[in-house]
């Protein structure tokens, strides 16, 4: 399940806000080989006044940005698949956003199994006892990851 939180410069906009969201929902499920049924997605905005880049705040750069952060579960990403989801994430939100600075970014966060989760269920235990194998599973109605 990766947990999307996309962070951009300006005012809340509510067409931006799903256009972006279904993007880079897109794209994550999509590059990073991830269940569109399991990926959350959170996008927030910060003024351009209260952005800075190297002491000087976006409204005095006259620039855009955004900050991409992508949790997933440590190990089910290759370092090939990981540099391909920055480098069009990075496109994908630059094209969206227009005059981006460099120095917008893209972290991904790889979680270890037994440290995140969801349902009340760490991935480790999604993953440990599989489709139905674990009575909360069936309690909560999650399915295996």
């Amino acid at each position: 399940m990766p947990g999307i939180f996309l962070t951009v410069s300006g005012k809340a906009d509510t067409s931006l806000t799903r256009r972006l969201a279904d993007e880079v929902g897109r794209l994550t499920c999509a590059v990073l080989r991830k269940e569109p049924d399991r990926t959350l997605v959170m996008v927030d905005y910060v003024p351009h006044e209260q952005w800075f880049v190297a002491g000087l705040s976006l409204a005095e750069l006259g620039r855009n940005s955004f900050r991409l952060e992508v949790t997933v579960t440590d190990e089910t990403n290759t370092r090939e698949e990981k540099a391909a989801f920055h480098a069009q994430a990075f496109e994908l939100l630059s094209g969206i956003i227009g005059n981006v600075h460099s120095h917008s970014n893209v972290h991904i966060v790889d979680c270890r199994a037994t440290a995140y989760g969801y349902g009340g269920i760490t991935q480790d235990r999604h993953y440990q006892q599989g489709a139905g194998g674990w009575p909360l599973q069936r309690e909560v109605g999650v399915s295996n990851v």
